[in-house]
């Protein structure tokens, strides 16, 4: 069965959660690779709080970071999407763009396609005026995902949840506005 999509891209089905998508969202958590730019893995009961948060997102602003499929074979393949960011900072409240891709899935330009759509999404459907993106500054793939899809270098910024953090807690900000 085909799965609802709110939108696709040329490979990529985006929709909202399903409690299904657990047992795949927790395995991709708890890989080191693809955790290597945030403090930890993140174990099942955590997962399952992000899934529902991102549920109740999706239920009161039409975005999330939505789950990911590859629409070739319906295979869910990580997150790509918008989430409200309220952290203190100068530059929030803000919609962030962001993704999460599973290793077996790196190298196939994902993240930057999905982001291109999820942007759209944003700008055309939600009707956003900006959207930002943010990463620690060693994350170099997630900066050239941010470059590829036209955001700009807006500043540097000690991120309030990585303070005890010295290798991730300097974190960059990306912007792009609708134009």
């Amino acid at each position: 069965m085909t799965p609802a999509y709110i939108f696709t891209s040329e490979r990529l089905g985006f929709r909202n959660w399903q409690d299904s998508d657990l047992k795949a969202l927790a395995k991709m958590n708890a890989d080191p690779r693809v955790m290597e730019y945030f403090p930890s893995t993140v174990d099942e009961k955590e997962t399952a709080k992000f899934i529902a948060r991102m549920q109740a997102e999706y239920a009161k602003h039409n975005f999330c970071y939505f789950a990911v499929d590859l629409l070739s074979n319906n295979d869910f393949i990580g997150f790509i999407g918008l989430s409200n960011k309220d952290f203190e900072a100068d530059f929030t409240p803000c919609v962030d763009i962001g993704w999460r891709i599973s290793s077996t899935h790196w190298g196939k330009g994902y993240a930057t396609e999905g982001a291109k759509a999820c942007l759209d999404y944003g700008f055309n459907t939600i009707a956003l005026k900006s959207i930002v993106s943010m990463a620690p500054r060693i994350n170099m793939k997630s900066v050239a995902v941010m470059k590829k899809i036209g955001m700009q270098f807006e500043s540097e910024f000690v991120h309030p949840a990585l303070l005890n953090d010295e290798r991730l807690k300097t974190c960059v900000l990306y912007k792009i506005d609708k134009t």
